[in-house]
């Protein structure tokens, strides 16, 4: 079923300069949407209930965007728990309750690979959700996250409106957060071979084993993806949005060193968490819609790394 959306109404990206968002801004923007609204968290800072209800009483968005929330790796949500719930609780509860006060026809919500089991079987299916324990090191964001899952499912069935929630896998691409406390392994490891062959490093020592298996899809391709699901799909179930392969992180590790041109040694410290042993997504469910991605590893990593050398040398390298 095709029903698509009006270009002319007011459509809030929430989360507008993040990685995700800042994509969809672009091909929301190249479809002809009109009017477009985005606030920086400076401007509109969705923690705030108060503040997110007034904003939707202003704008009157017709469709929205969930893109907004608070990420990191591994590392960062072992630290901080805490903010990663609560914060990531606060924010798509706002934006919802405020979306459904106002009437907004279509939600996106936007979720993670990791609302699954630790050890749920792979490919990841859909219908998985809720079957086993989750990865401790991200249990608090994967929480949140199933959280907002029900939070559309309860809409629908107790309201009728045609919210939907999709999980997209590892993303990458430009806008991402490369900072080296924060970022995902992908991000990581690009400015960790960067700087290695900016400062004329030997020796480059990544994280846990190497072995753990991930799917990366690209942020351009999640952005189009997002458009088509609210065009095409009207469903409970959150649908999975990825490649449907995977790699292991020391083979993408080698190939991201190609690219940027390190040479040097490899070291892989053990001692740090792997996480979960593999996240692959089933995408049959989305393939079935009719939509697959477009864009492949090497040639997403390759214009990556390229933007990625741009803000560095421009001094504008985006954190957040």
């Amino acid at each position: 079923m095709s029903t698509p959306l009006d270009r002319s109404a007011p459509f809030y990206v929430a989360g507008h300069r993040g990685l995700v968002g800042s994509a969809l801004w672009r091909t929301l923007e190249a479809a002809g949407f009109e009017r477009l609204i985005g606030r920086t968290s400076a401007e509109l800072d969705l923690r705030d209930r108060r503040a997110v209800f007034a904003f939707f009483a202003e704008q009157r968005p017709r469709h929205v965007a969930l893109a907004a929330a608070k990420v990191g790796g591994i590392a960062a949500n072992a630290a901080y728990p805490v903010e990663f719930l609560s914060e990531n609780l606060q924010i798509q509860t706002n934006v919802m309750d405020a979306a459904l006060e106002h009437g907004v026809e279509r939600l996106l919500f936007l979720g993670s690979s990791c609302i699954y089991p630790r050890l749920a079987p792979q490919p990841l299916r859909e219908e998985y959700l809720l079957t086993g324990p989750l990865e401790p090191t991200n249990d608090a964001y994967a929480i949140a996250k199933i959280a907002g899952i029900l939070g559309v499912q309860a809409v629908r069935r107790q309201h009728g409106l045609r919210w939907i929630s999709a999980m997209p896998t590892n993303l990458y691409g430009p806008g991402d957060n490369f900072s080296p406390t924060g970022s995902h392994v992908l991000p990581a490891l690009i400015r960790r071979y960067d700087e290695a062959v900016r400062t004329g490093a030997r020796v480059v020592e990544n994280w846990g084993t190497g072995t753990p298996r991930r799917e990366f899809l690209h942020v351009d391709d999640m952005a189009e993806a997002c458009l088509f699901l609210l065009e095409h799909y009207d469903g409970d179930a959150q649908v999975n949005v990825g490649v449907g392969s995977d790699v292991t992180i020391r083979e993408i590790a080698e190939v991201v060193a190609e690219l940027v041109g390190y040479d040097g040694e490899v070291r892989w410290d053990d001692t740090k968490p792997d996480g979960t042993p593999q996240k692959l997504m089933d995408v049959s469910l989305l393939n079935g819609l009719g939509w697959r991605a477009r864009i492949d590893l090497r040639t997403g990593l390759e214009s990556t790394i390229a933007w990625y050398r741009q803000q560095v040398e421009r001094g504008e390298l985006l954190r957040a």
